[in-house]
């Protein structure tokens, strides 16, 4: 079994440089093969007054790194790596996730159905691998509490995704940065992903490798919901597993995946306020309205991937500290993000208001 641990032996770093390589270069191969089933389908994304993008794209190449996922976890559950049943079911779920993202990117679906599917995969989920005795007795009101808790968070990550699939490359490279980020802090700071979840973290971390040249800095492909949804699921997995094994506490979790967390909670809150349909496509994020005040999407998908290795680096250093400096440590960075989001978006918005609407010829840069 290779894992955090037995990696650092020269047979273990041979077999994860292998599982890397193969992974990302296999998913860089589905990567391609989608684009050219996307073109010959016109499976294209439009440009749009909602839309950040200029030109027509085509989209769904997240099945690439989900083929890789599922075909490297049924790899594991086969060769014995991974235990079955936890393994199977997160297996089961992604399939679920990714179909269901799959199908409404060939023909639209209803918000409710997509939601109602991705609760329902989550609940089965948490359900199989809370499912254990490590809070107290199974059937404990802290245990469902959990169990209720950790479905709708999972459930919104994996539409926090979606909804921040926005510009060329931010996804993926998030959903790659948190798995680094936990791969690290498994070796340095406690077993945050213990045994095979480890190979997963590595395998998610190649799947989104071979998927980035595509779609950064310049997209030739979209991961579409088949991708941005079963990304997200993942990185909820993952993320779930550290926290069971007492090593990541719960608010340095959140931490890792504050950069989406942020935007799309923040954003989300003031569509409700302003009794708008959250639910509907539009340019409201942060990274919307960067990309629309004249940055790059490179600038932008880069100043969210420093956000992320900083709130990583914050959580390393915190989870060694011990739990009471790592709630402090990963609230207090929250609160700031959220302060920040506040701060720049209404900047943002006034510069807007105050931009003459006569047409500006040239390329912007912030």
């Amino acid at each position: 079994m290779i894992g955090s641990t037995v990696v650092r032996t020269p047979s273990g770093l041979v077999f994860a440089l292998v599982l890397f390589a193969c992974g990302a270069c296999v998913s860089a191969l589905l990567t391609a093969l989608a684009r050219q089933y996307a073109l010959r389908r016109q499976l294209l994304d439009q440009p749009g007054q909602r839309r950040s993008h200029a030109v027509a794209t085509p989209r769904g190449g997240g099945i690439g790194p989900v083929l890789v996922l599922l075909g490297g976890g049924v790899l594991f559950v086969a060769t014995g790596l991974q235990s079955q049943l936890p393994l199977i079911v997160c297996l089961l779920g992604l399939a679920a996730v990714a179909g269901i993202g799959w199908v409404d990117d060939h023909r639209p679906l209803p918000a409710r159905l997509r939601l109602a599917v991705h609760l329902g995969v989550a609940l089965a989920v948490c359900t199989t691998l809370i499912g254990v005795p490590w809070i107290g007795v199974p059937g404990t009101p802290a245990q469902f509490a959990f169990i209720v808790a950790s479905t709708v968070v999972m459930a919104g990550l994996v539409n926090a995704w979606n909804f921040m699939d926005g510009i060329d490359g931010i996804a993926a490279s998030q959903a790659g940065l948190v798995a680094l980020v936990l791969l690290v802090g498994s070796s340095i700071a406690g077993a945050w992903l213990p045994g095979a979840w480890w190979n997963l973290g590595l395998l998610l971390l190649a799947a989104v490798t071979g998927f980035l040249p595509f779609n950064y800095p310049r997209a030739r492909i979209f991961l579409g919901d088949v991708g941005s949804g079963a990304l997200g699921f993942m990185v909820a997995v993952l993320l779930l597993r550290a926290v069971m094994t007492a090593g990541l506490p719960w608010p340095l979790a959140a931490l890792l995946v504050s950069a989406f967390v942020v935007d799309a909670g923040m954003t989300l809150l003031l569509r409700i306020l302003r009794a708008r349909a959250w639910w509907r496509p539009h340019r409201e994020h942060l990274f919307q309205w960067l990309v629309r005040s004249g940055c790059t999407h490179a600038q932008v998908t880069g100043w969210y991937a420093v956000w992320t290795l900083a709130a990583g680096a914050l959580a390393v250093v915190a989870a060694r500290c011990g739990p009471a400096v790592g709630v402090a440590v990963s609230s207090g960075a929250i609160l700031s993000g959220c302060l920040l989001w506040v701060w720049l978006r209404n900047r943002l918005w006034i510069a807007a208001r105050r931009r003459p609407r006569r047409h500006q010829s040239g390329p912007h840069r912030c």
